[in-house]
């Protein structure tokens, strides 16, 4: 064994060249060298063991990444090891698996309606940068391709500007099926929860469909079919050439289909957020004769439909569609900018990324569907407004259940919880704090004539040049600081201030929607499919037999007005104005960072989604001739008590909402054929019932 070891040593040492065989002198110079060399090699080896190499910082975001890790892994294995009763720790069974065995089972299709921003959109058609995603989805899904080139996702998703259609050479489509909604991103579900627990009662392809739509498009824009092409067979007649996806035609057919193959049973649609309205559309172009509608008659709703629950509805709107329209912002984007301004507007790294979500938001007629609907009566004025004495800390306020009938329940809730304050809400714009200490009589006039007659050609700002990236880059910089002197601005006169530094897009976006009161509903011209998302301009179909339900969170600060200012930054290519996040109020005060905050589900305030059941449709109205019963379902908004709840099994924020075991219960009881008055009626925890009494319409 030992002349084996011997053999392997000799075979690694390196072969000795031999030059000479007579032996060589060694100088003690040389010899005294390489001793201190050595010495020194010895000491570095020792000092580098004492100080380690410095961490970069990859090391150490792979080692806070390992810590999560870690730490996530051990909270799952101590949760699993919980005993099934330890308090806090008991998983709840879903309402899908206790409500099966209750005997409940499918018995109405369901039709899904997403709202905006939800729904999944893939590549047809595109640029050469967006080389091998085809078919791929540049929105919703991993995101993991299109994050590499981030410009070519904007351009993209972006609208042409004039029409509001697709772009020479771009064909983004919505993608089709269930899959289409259930999860925005890998593990952050919208639609998930309710379709499993659809599921576990006997739903599935058959009798459950997704409508999915390009969102981004109006309305009537997902169905558009314009000019035509000669017909082979009478050259009298065109036949119209269809340019985009004919989806409202889709729905009604595939809606008619599951009405047959299910034993003629009708339809419950469940539509969320911005599908709402787009379901409102659909129901006035459905019974509306061809060319402009899809020809099924007065009776077709009555027929197919047997209720609609709305989810987070925003029938009048919401503010923050006009902060994103005027300045691509909300609270928590300018909560971001204050903390630190570089990560959204750095000079040095030209980031700009507002002022390239602006380029492409304003080419979406979607977000201007949401803009508020009603002007003054429903939001106020500059004195008052429905949510006037609305107590900020929610907390305070004693959330017990009222219905319409117990308006006793409601007012002490007011006494107890409610701080009566001088309101601004109805100043959905104001320019400097000092504006709301002022009442309307000292404020400066906003005259409508005066103010879109400023705009000419010779307020261009000619400095800029070059590729326009959003309409204030055609404004002279004087004119825009005309705009910003101590003015604030209600629905209406915000909708004037739209026109005024958005014209191209508003021009667009009025062709296909409205923001009115209706005075005579038989006038003529609310025939026209730009009035049929507003429901205070259209009728709900003759159906008395159709439920329709607001089905919304509450308990959540929400967004209702903005205070601005002038950006610093009067560079071209540039948005002027930004929200004001060092304004804030007293303790008591809604106002925090810039931003009024009224009770909602962190997106729809109460009035927008609550008031049309409470009192626009309750019995029978102009605007619900029939009579079609409604009912208001709140759900009071409870955050989850641990990390291991997700994003919560009670929450009340406008998608988590979906996940809601509460929501999904009534969701299921109505499809398996319960009726509102069978899952309990009114639920209401707001104070909307008195909210909508101080709004005067006309019924």
């Amino acid at each position: 064994m030992g002349s084996i070891l011997r053999f392997r040593k000799l075979c690694y040492v390196e072969p000795v060249k031999f030059e000479s065989f007579q032996p060589q002198k060694i100088d003690k110079k040389e010899e005294t060298v390489a001793t201190e060399a050595k010495t020194a090699l010895e000491k570095n080896e020792k000092r580098n063991k004492r100080h380690p190499k410095e961490w970069s910082c990859i090391n150490s975001c792979c080692w806070a990444i390992g810590y999560l890790c870690t730490t996530w892994w051990l909270l799952l294995v101590l949760f699993n090891c919980m005993p099934a009763t330890f308090p806090g720790f008991q998983v709840l069974e879903s309402p899908g698996t206790r409500l099966k065995l209750e005997g409940l089972t499918a018995l109405h299709p369901v039709v899904l309606v997403p709202g905006i921003v939800t729904g999944g959109l893939e590549l047809w058609e595109g640029k050469p940068c967006a080389e091998g995603l085809f078919r791929k989805r540049l929105w919703g899904g991993s995101f993991t391709e299109v994050l590499k080139r981030p410009l070519c996702l904007l351009e993209h998703l972006a609208l042409h500007n004039e029409t509001g259609l697709d772009p020479p050479g771009i064909r983004l489509r919505a993608v089709p099926g269930l899959v289409a909604a259930d999860y925005f991103a890998p593990g952050y579900f919208v639609w998930a929860v309710l379709i499993e627990n659809l599921a576990k009662i006997g739903y599935e392809g058959k009798n459950m469909h997704m409508a999915a739509y390009d969102w981004r498009l109006s309305f009537q824009n997902t169905e558009n079919h314009s000019g035509g092409i000669q017909n082979p067979f009478d050259v009298s007649v065109s036949l119209p050439v269809h340019i985009r996806d004919q989806t409202l035609s889709r729905l009604k057919s595939q809606i008619e289909l599951m009405y047959v193959t299910n034993g003629y049973m009708k339809v419950v649609v469940v539509p969320h957020s911005m599908g709402v309205i787009y379901f409102l559309h659909f129901l006035k172009w459905v019974e509306t004769p061809p060319p402009m509608g899809g020809g099924g008659g007065p009776g077709w709703c009555a027929k197919h439909i047997k209720a609609i629950m709305n989810i987070g509805p925003v029938f009048l709107g919401v503010p923050k569609a006009v902060s994103n329209l005027f300045s691509a912002e909300a609270k928590d984007v300018a909560s971001i900018r204050a903390m630190d301004p570089g990560v959204l507007d750095s000079e040095i790294l030209r980031l700009q990324a507002l002022e390239h979500v602006m380029r492409v938001t304003r080419t979406w007629d979607s977000i201007a569907s949401l803009l508020p609907k009603g002007g003054e009566t429903i939001w106020g004025n500059l004195d008052m407004s429905p949510e006037e004495g609305h107590a900020c800390d929610l907390s305070k306020k004693r959330y017990s259940q009222a219905s319409a009938g117990d308006k006793d329940t409601n007012d002490s809730d007011v006494k107890m919880g409610f701080h009566v304050k001088e309101s601004k809400y109805g100043r959905i714009i104001s320019f400097g704090k000092e504006t709301l200490q002022l009442s309307s009589s000292q404020l400066p006039s906003v005259d409508t004539k005066e103010f879109l007659g400023t705009r000419t050609n010779k307020n261009t700002n000619k400095a800029c040049g070059g590729e326009v990236w959003t309409e204030y880059d055609e404004m002279c910089r004087e004119t825009i600081r005309k705009i910003a002197e101590n003015k604030p601005y209600t629905a209406r006169t915000v909708l004037d201030l739209l026109r005024f530094v958005a014209p191209k897009m508003m021009q667009r976006v009025e062709s296909h929607l409205s923001y009115g009161i209706a005075d005579n509903l038989d006038d003529p011209k609310y025939t026209r499919y730009k009035y049929w998302s507003n429901p205070l301009e259209t009728k709900l179909p003759d159906a008395p037999d159709i439920e329709i339900y607001c089905s919304y969170g509450v308990g959540i600060p929400t967004e209702r007005s903005y205070i601005y200012k002038l950006s610093p930054n009067d560079k071209c290519k540039s948005i002027p104005f930004r929200i004001d996040s060092s304004v804030d109020g007293d303790e008591d005060s809604c106002l925090r960072g810039g931003v009024y905050l009224t009770d909602g589900d962190e997106t729809v305030p109460v009035i927008s989604a609550g008031f049309m059941c409470a009192k626009g449709w309750r019995g029978r109205t102009r605007f619900n001739p029939s009579g079609i019963a409604t009912h208001i379902r709140e759900y009071r908004h409870k955050p989850p008590a641990s990390l291991l709840e997700g994003r919560g099994l009670e929450s009340g924020a406008h998608v988590d909402i979906l996940g809601n075991f509460a929501l999904i219960e009534d969701v299921l009881r109505v499809a398996a054929g319960a009726t509102g008055a069978e899952i309990g009626g009114d639920r209401v925890y707001s104070d909307i019932f008195r909210m909508s009494d101080r709004i005067n319409l006309r019924l």
